[in-house]
């Protein structure tokens, strides 16, 4: 059941002991003892003779400097939902007046700001030098208290959740798995003991390939439009009710992308999140939450009549306006949640950070102590300045904002709502020309027809056959496409899954030249990969230039319609001559392309 208590913080449930589900590796770390004197380091005036820190004024850099946007360069598209959808949401000029001379500010991270205080140091003498597991103090206040009071407002168990910083959400994946799951060997160890975890019908297959190779059993549950079904055929209480244990244990682990999730793009509901999350709490699972694209939620393609009400606000209309994670309906502490700037900011930036119960927090801090120990102070330095800028008269920094100062919370969440119109743009124009041409027109004479006709008269008929259908995304950067390959003329001659194949080299010739990703590539078993993987494809409207998103999308539309008029067998066997051999390489190519967090 969810939490239907008190919104008093005060009357809030203790997050539930998990340590249970803790891996055997991560039960036996201890803190560093190396990291244990980091908090004797900044006593003033310590003499330091013990960490072996390199001296700062040896560092190359002097300073750090770049010509960042002002938090206002692009425009934000409405909140509400709108209906029907107004055709300036479709038009991508809104975000051409900034594109010639776009607002822009002077970043300075400097060597030394002359803070004391390291919560409001930013600067390269203590960046660039080891530093806490947590993350670069300065960053990590900041993004916990965006987190606790603006992201997630309202979290329902005893004093909220904790935080620390990763290298993005692949790293912080990886390490939740190395926590929360012991590795599995069929050689030598007994198949009770085997972990699962949940996933999508479709998923990200970057997280797949961390759980496979530690010996978890991938289990995919049912989707529909949204995402993940909580009940049904295949859905979560379905698999959970009927688990065979001759697979190994029944999974306590679930990944899940739950707002425009890759691929399929579902955007999950708080109704359904409910249902789901009750029954994790009534088979012990842990929700490992992935959100890179949170902020990406379109109020255009909304069913919805008003976004949903937040239990508590964040402050700004724009977070409001959001489905919120499943966080907000957290009362056990059993959701890990996966944050990442890699949408927000730039992927190379390889930072993030994870949300999560404290006592599972300290786990992973401990992980990270010896391993990548925390993410690039090249990176956290230019990101705090960026957000919170210079702290003090003296401090020789600069940050994003126009006098200076940085962007502070208000700036960072308007540059949020100016991203996601932009993206919803984008989704709208590729998503017009996609319904506009999923239909391939044929028109002729109808011999059943003309024998009931005079003679003298022009019996014409026009036949239109659906080649695809999509549903126009509510969230993230991708259109997921699903054919219908029983409609081509070659169906009785070519099975659906060699059209498919032929389809995707179309697509790659003159004069349409567009690459998109195939199903199978987002299949976590073999199963799905052979049995429907094949009737679809994911479009992403995110990378490809903004004068060019339109003539590719009308490309791919009329490589469709060409496909289909298609009637030699001997035309699709050329077309393949070169792939079947190579169908697997592609495959795994196309796999570095999918979208990583």
């Amino acid at each position: 059941m969810a939490y239907e208590g008190s919104l008093d913080p005060a009357s809030f449930p203790s997050p539930v002991d998990l340590s249970h589900h803790l891996s055997r590796s991560t039960v036996a770390r201890e803190a560093s003892s190396v990291k244990k004197f980091y908090k004797y380091f900044a006593i003033p005036g310590i003499g330091q003779l013990a960490g072996g820190l390199p001296n700062d004024k040896y560092f190359p850099y002097d300073t750090l400097e770049a010509k960042v946007a002002l938090p206002n360069r692009w425009k934000p598209t409405p909140n509400n939902p709108v209906d029907p959808p107004i055709a300036e949401l479709a038009s991508l000029s809104l975000s051409k007046d900034s594109k010639d001379d776009p607002p822009a500010s002077r970043l300075v991270v400097p060597h030394d700001s002359g803070a004391a205080d390291p919560l409001r140091m930013i600067d390269l003498k203590s960046a660039l030098q080891y530093g806490t597991a947590q993350g670069y103090p300065s960053l990590y206040n900041f993004i916990r208290q965006f987190t606790r009071e603006n992201l997630h407002p309202f979290v329902p168990y005893k004093d909220g959740p904790e935080v620390i910083l990763t290298c993005g959400s692949t790293d912080g994946f990886g390490k939740t798995i190395q926590a929360l799951s012991n590795e599995w060997s069929e050689s030598h160890d007994p198949i009770d003991e085997r972990p699962g975890l949940l996933v999508e019908y479709y998923c990200y297959m970057n997280a797949v390939q961390t759980a496979k190779p530690r010996g978890l059993n991938v289990v995919p549950v049912a989707i529909d439009d949204e995402g993940m079904r909580a009940s049904g055929e295949g859905g979560l209480e379905d698999v959970l009710d009927n688990w065979d244990f001759t697979k190994g244990r029944r999974p306590h682990l679930m990944y899940t992308v739950t707002i425009g999730q890759n691929p399929t793009s579902g955007t999950l509901s708080v109704a359904r999140r409910k249902e789901i999350y009750a029954l994790c709490a009534k088979y012990d699972i842990i929700i490992i939450e992935d959100d890179p694209y949170w902020y990406l939620q379109f109020p255009s393609a909304s069913p919805y009549a008003s976004p949903p009400t937040p239990a508590k606000s964040s402050g700004f209309e724009f977070l409001d306006s959001l489905i919120p994670s499943y966080l907000s309906v957290d009362y056990q502490g059993r959701v890990v949640r996966l944050d990442t700037f890699s949408k927000t900011v730039a992927p190379g930036c390889r930072l993030g950070w994870i949300t999560a119960q404290p006592a599972l927090i300290e786990r992973i801090l401990r992980i990270t102590e010896t391993s990548t120990q925390q993410p690039s102070g090249f990176v956290q330095s230019m990101i705090a300045e960026l957000v919170m800028g210079p702290q003090s008269s003296s401090d020789g920094g600069r940050g994003g904002a126009a006098d200076g100062s940085g962007w502070k919370v208000d700036g960072w969440v308007r540059w949020l709502a100016g991203l996601r119109g932009n993206y919803e743009r984008r989704m709208n124009a590729m998503c017009d020309i996609l319904d506009a041409g999923k239909h391939v027109v044929k028109a002729g004479r109808r011999n059943s027809l003309s024998e009931v006709a005079n003679e003298e008269d022009d019996w014409a008929v026009v036949e239109t056959t659906k080649m695809y259908d999509f549903v126009r995304p509510l969230g993230g950067m991708f259109v997921w496409i699903r054919f219908d390959f029983s409609t081509h003329p070659l169906r009785k001659q070519v099975d659906a899954p060699r059209l498919s194949r032929a389809l995707w080299v179309f697509w790659a010739t003159k004069p349409y030249l567009c690459l998109v990703s195939p199903g199978n590539i987002f299949s976590p078993t073999q199963e799905i990969r052979e049995a429907d993987s094949f009737n679809c494809f994911r479009l992403c409207f995110a990378a490809c230039p903004e004068d060019e998103l339109e003539p590719i999308s009308q490309r791919f539309a009329d490589g469709a319609r060409d496909f289909w008029r298609i009637k030699s067998k001997e035309k699709i066997d050329k077309l393949l001559q070169d792939e079947d051999d190579d169908v697997a390489s592609a495959d795994a190519g196309m796999a570095l392309l999918t979208g990583m967090c």
